[in-house]
């Protein structure tokens, strides 16, 4: 990489990692804090809410990524980031769990990461785009691990509210860094027709687009349960970080051998397959287990190993197969079932939950993961 290439590379993921912790932070207390609530004896409600900004980052994920195309990346980044810090703000002052779900959808209608993703590609050389994209996945592992540890400590001492606030603040931040640090690219494919849908969006991509999908489903419908499992083994709220820290630093750490195993090897596939497998085999001990604290830790690491892998991989994948000018808009569908994973995560959680039982959720997961490892093997 160049001095400007590795430059932007670094501001651009930190960029993307400062928006995604924001939106994880709430991952490990929401479902908790939200059965507080008026309308939060409901779980199908409730995880509705956990995933209400996927819906609208799935709705807004490829208008965003052609607007950047034509009108600028940096332009509609900003616009989405004081979208998001709205919608964090909403949030704060819910009381409600329907309030909360409305705040958690306006946080999700600033859907740039598309945007950024363009960004990036333009900012970097074919030989050297897998490499930022590689990084800006192992950014967003990073900021998840960050806010699985946070979360539960931050909870205990300024509420969800507090998180929320805190959570507008890092967008703001997020457009200082984009302004004042990112470099703009020396050749940008802005302002150019993009080609045919058909012409951007092949089977080898699509693909792709169906793994995140089924990735954050399942990552959802986890955090849908987890947090009470975690209390039922003994464990406070406010301790669940010591749970979080070891398996995430952990998971984050496995994670790097069959990463760089993959990129220099040429054994991207076997990699990728043992990702998806080990994301499904943690899934069905989760069904299994008791709530104890050992147990759930051991399946963690694994989850968060597979998980880590996953997202560093996806986008490197998905950036080797589209053409400058049609990055906008082929990162916005994949970044948009992304989303639906996400907001489907919550309502399929929340609906396993109600209708099935806790025990459900996980096994319903692993099964779905076991058809993603089927689909990714028949490519």
């Amino acid at each position: 990489m160049s001095r400007q290439e590795l430059r932007s590379s670094l501001w651009l993921a930190s960029l993307y990692a400062i928006r995604m912790l924001g939106l994880f932070l709430v991952l490990p207390v929401f479902a908790l804090h939200a059965r507080q609530l008026p309308g939060g004896d409901d779980p199908a409600w409730v995880g509705f809410a956990f995933g209400a900004y996927g819906l609208t980052q799935a709705l807004l994920q490829i208008p965003y990524g052609a607007a950047s195309d034509r009108f600028g990346r940096k332009q509609v980044i900003t616009v989405g980031l004081l979208v998001m810090a709205a919608g964090s703000v909403l949030a704060a002052m819910a009381d409600t769990v329907a309030m909360l779900a409305l705040g958690r959808a306006l946080q999700g209608a600033g859907a740039v990461s598309a945007a950024i993703s363009a960004l990036v590609a333009d900012s970097t050389r074919d030989e050297n785009r897998s490499k930022a994209m590689a990084l800006i996945g192992v950014m967003i592992a990073m900021s998840y691990a960050v806010s699985l540890v946070v979360g539960p400590v931050l909870y205990q001492r300024v509420g969800l509210s507090g998180m929320f606030l805190f959570t507008g603040a890092l967008a703001l931040l997020a457009i200082g860094v984009l302004w004042r640090l990112v470099p703009n690219p020396v050749q940008s494919p802005v302002r150019q027709a993009a080609p045919p849908l058909r012409e951007v969006l092949g089977p080898d991509l699509w693909r792709l687009d169906a793994g995140i999908f089924l990735l954050h489903l399942t990552q959802m419908a986890l955090f849908v349960v987890l947090p009470a499992r975690l209390l039922a083994a003994g464990m406070a709220v406010g301790d669940h970080w010591q749970m979080y820290l070891p398996a995430g630093a952990l998971g984050f750490m496995l994670m790097l051998g069959p990463m760089r195993a993959a990129e220099r090897g040429n054994r991207m596939k076997p990699v990728f397959l043992g990702g998806v497998l080990l994301l499904a085999l943690s899934q069905l001990g989760l069904a299994f287990v008791p709530d104890q604290v050992w147990p759930l830790a051991g399946l963690l690491l694994l989850f968060f190993t597979g998980f880590n892998l996953m997202e560093a991989m996806l986008p490197s994948l998905v950036s080797r197969l589209v053409p400058p000018n049609g990055r906008g808009l082929a990162l916005g569908v994949y970044s948009t079932s992304q989303s639906l994973g996400v907001f489907a995560g919550g309502a399929f959680g929340g609906l396993v939950l109600k209708y099935a039982g806790e025990t459900a959720v996980p096994l319903a997961s692993a099964l779905l993961l076991v058809l993603w490892w089927a689909l990714a093997r028949s490519a």
